[in-house]
């Protein structure tokens, strides 16, 4: 897939997924770590943008990955496809490290304000002009088509926090802002792995043999381009991680109550779900990217998002032949002021509001600021949450290790074998 391929709808994600299923062995485990520059992307699936709306589901791509190759020729493809897990899991288990991002984001954005030579140094950053070529290249390439390479991910954010010295929860920003596959728990996580926070003390250093070698050359960096204090900012966080939670408890449909459907990019493949036993009186998507960050979003995230809503009811409606006019609008709300999501309920005679899980994140931090609203009209919130996550979380406790040696049982459990 190139980047001018992105259709942000089901069909597309799973001919994506069909004709990358003979490449999820050998091309994958020797191809996956050489970042081959914008459009030339071949040894890795660029299915992200999907799996992480569930346009495409991981069980399904695991699933091809395992009947074609085995467990055994596939196993790099498939536990990347569960560290996305592993991370989701993590921060369900450890909802405070979002809170904490949050928090500290926002802080670094007040001191962007005050400091003016900061302020230009993560503008020289953020627009390719530090005049680090690889560096200001994999910048040019996410902003212009919301993709940056897995492995130019971590050169990139080991780049940003220990050569040019600037704050890690900026660039997480930064990422989060632009990245089609944006997603709370990788992006946080996956910047806090660079910086030595989730592995504690255990940074991640962006080498220039490295570079050079898994760019095929395209990039050849010296040492000394690279020079910065690889120390790990564990001492930023002295009291260590929170302790670990116990997953969220959460609402089940009643059957038979008048109910709202609540469509959100979490998982766009609502379809999936029983809902023969509900009284559905409304359905309604949530538009809800402009979430991510108090600065600007890019376009090309929100147009995603927008059309991958739209395709979303438009499959959730043809599954609901003779249960929901063919013709009866399905609203479009705006993630905004927390009252809005009751008064619409309530205008439309709902008495609970259905949705797929929601995980820790911004559209999770929206969702409890409007429980109060929701209370105060009688509506119940209600999720559904997916065997998949089900089967990974609880697991999700400690390092990916301890995800990866379960992985087939996990597999077993979900049926796939």
């Amino acid at each position: 897939m190139t980047e001018s391929d992105q259709h942000a709808n089901k069909a597309h994600g799973e001919a994506l997924l069909r004709a990358f299923v003979p490449r999820m062995a050998t091309s994958y485990t020797n191809g996956r770590n050489y970042d081959r520059g914008p459009g030339a992307h071949r040894d890795v699936s660029c299915l992200s943008p999907y799996i992480r709306r569930r346009l495409v589901l991981e069980h399904d791509v695991v699933a091809a990955a395992v009947a074609t190759h085995g467990i055994e020729a596939a196993d790099k493809f498939v536990q990347e496809v569960f560290w996305r897990g592993y991370f989701k899991g993590w921060l369900e288990r450890r909802p405070d490290v979002w809170q904490s991002y949050v928090a500290g984001r926002d802080r670094d954005l007040d001191a962007l304000e005050r400091d003016r030579r900061l302020r230009r140094a993560v503008d020289d950053a953020e627009s390719s002009n530090t005049g680090l070529e690889c560096f200001d290249a994999w910048a040019t390439e996410l902003v212009e088509t919301g993709y940056m390479h897995n492995h130019a991910r971590m050169w990139f954010a080991s780049i940003w926090i220990f050569t040019l010295g600037l704050p890690w929860r900026i660039g997480a920003d930064f990422f989060y802002r632009h990245l089609l596959d944006g997603d709370p728990a990788s992006n946080t996580l996956g910047w806090r792995w660079v910086a030595g926070l989730h592995t504690r003390g255990k940074p991640y250093a962006a080498e220039a043999w490295n570079i050079a070698k898994f760019t095929s050359q395209r990039f050849t960096p010296r040492d000394t381009d690279l020079a910065g204090g690889i120390t790990g900012m564990a001492d930023t966080e002295p009291d260590g991680l929170p302790p670990l939670q116990p997953l969220r408890i959460f609402n089940t449909p009643i059957p038979g109550l008048p109910t709202a459907i609540l469509i959100t990019e979490e998982d766009c493949r609502i379809e999936d779900f029983d809902f023969a036993n509900l009284n559905i009186c409304t359905i309604a998507t949530v538009v809800a990217s402009h979430l991510r960050s108090p600065r600007v979003v890019a376009d090309v995230v929100l147009q995603f998002e927008a059309e991958a809503l739209a395709d979303t009811a438009v499959r959730l409606v043809a599954t609901m032949a003779g249960r929901w006019q063919s013709d009866a609008a399905v609203v479009s709300l705006y993630a905004s002021e927390p009252a809005d999501l009751a008064a619409w309920a309530t205008r439309c005679g709902a008495q609970q509001i259905v949705t797929p899980y929601v995980p820790e994140g911004p559209l999770r931090d929206w969702l409890r600021s409007t429980e109060p609203a929701l209370a105060a009209s009688g509506i119940r919130l209600c999720e559904l949450r997916r065997d998949w996550d089900s089967a990974i979380w609880p697991h999700a406790n400690a390092g990916f290790f301890k995800v990866k040696e379960r992985i087939p049982a996990i597999l077993h459990n979900v049926g796939i074998s």
